[in-house]
């Protein structure tokens, strides 16, 4: 009676495969799926995470988080990610009560949430909320950090120094952001420092560089804008002889063009100085789809729209030339 041959590994063989399960920890190893609402926050979390992250941003360029309401496609993504960040103070607002639910099933967090109230602007809209606007002010944005710190530390451990490091990297540049806004802004004179634009997100803006800030709606943009607002902002644009207003990539333009067209009728010729980014980013893969070159414009598009002396291409030239 034949045996059947049982095959025997040779030792390379045996090896092999003992490294090959020695990398097995590759799954330990493999990037974590991080899922952010807005782009801000997942240009933050790629930042402090580095290679050990992979981030998906629900809401991409000229999206308004504020009417923003999850999709099915959203609703597998968050369920299936390792963590998922969002922002808090209400500006998901059709999202929250969905958030709040999966939170009690999976790592969910509002970094915004995190911040200290005294520093926070109250909400004209909504009594006992905060305005959510955070990010325009680079020495108040920097403060969510630790929030992406200690949820990237509490997935993967191991990495906590890296995440730590690339968190002080990134406040060192978001300070020196801050500081070319600071100088940028102080050039134009002082009558000019009034940025008007479709929708009141720029507060923690003008109160970081002093300039007076005004919307046609208010911090959200779901609020009605009036005819009675729009005619008296065309009082303000001639009484102060302000030479531009600002529409935003993620509001519709409408009523900053009933503006110019007010002021038009009564003498007064404004400028549309440049499209602002407000509640997101630029294109993706480029400068201005990364929070640092979303400021830069900003700042330097409305610097120069209001007769400050800044360079076309932003602090670190990389800009494709502002308004």
């Amino acid at each position: 009676m034949k045996h059947k041959h049982t095959p025997v590994l040779s030792r390379r063989a045996l090896l092999a495969g003992m490294a090959a399960f020695a990398a097995t920890p590759a799954l330990a190893a493999q990037p974590l799926n991080i899922v952010t609402t807005t782009g801000m926050i997942a240009d933050m979390v790629r930042a402090v995470g580095g290679d050990v992250v992979n981030v998906t941003a629900l809401m991409g360029p000229g999206v308004d988080p504020h009417a923003y309401r999850q999709t099915r496609s959203d609703i597998v993504a968050m369920t299936r990610a390792d963590a998922v960040l969002w922002h808090g103070l209400y500006l998901e607002a059709q999202m929250e009560a969905f958030l709040a639910d999966l939170g009690r099933k999976r790592p969910v967090h509002a970094i915004a949430d995190t911040l200290d109230p005294a520093r926070l602007l109250s909400h004209e809209d909504y009594a006992g909320r905060y305005d959510p606007h955070v990010w325009m002010d680079p020495d108040l944005w920097v403060q969510c950090l630790p929030a992406v710190v200690a949820t990237l530390s509490d997935l993967r451990p191991a990495a906590r120094d890296q995440f730590k490091a690339n968190a002080a990297a990134f406040t060192a540049e978001a300070a020196a952001l801050s500081d070319y806004a600071r100088t940028s802004l102080l050039s134009v004179a002082p009558e000019r420092r009034v940025l008007l634009t479709a929708h009141d997100a720029f507060g923690y803006f003008g109160s970081a560089y002093g300039f007076d800030v005004l919307g046609i709606q208010g911090i959200s943009t779901e609020s009605e804008a009036g005819l009675n607002r729009i005619s008296t902002l065309v009082d303000t644009l001639v009484d102060r002889d302000l030479p531009a207003v600002f529409v935003e990539t993620s509001v519709s333009d409408r009523n900053i063009r009933a503006l110019v067209e007010g002021a038009g009728a009564r003498g007064h010729e404004v400028q549309i100085g440049g499209a602002l980014f407000s509640d997101a980013m630029g294109p993706d893969g480029t400068y201005e789809g990364t929070w640092f070159g979303m400021i830069d414009h900003n700042v330097t598009t409305i610097a120069r729209a209001l007769g400050g002396d800044v360079p076309a291409t932003g602090r670190l030239g990389k800009l494709r030339g502002s308004a």
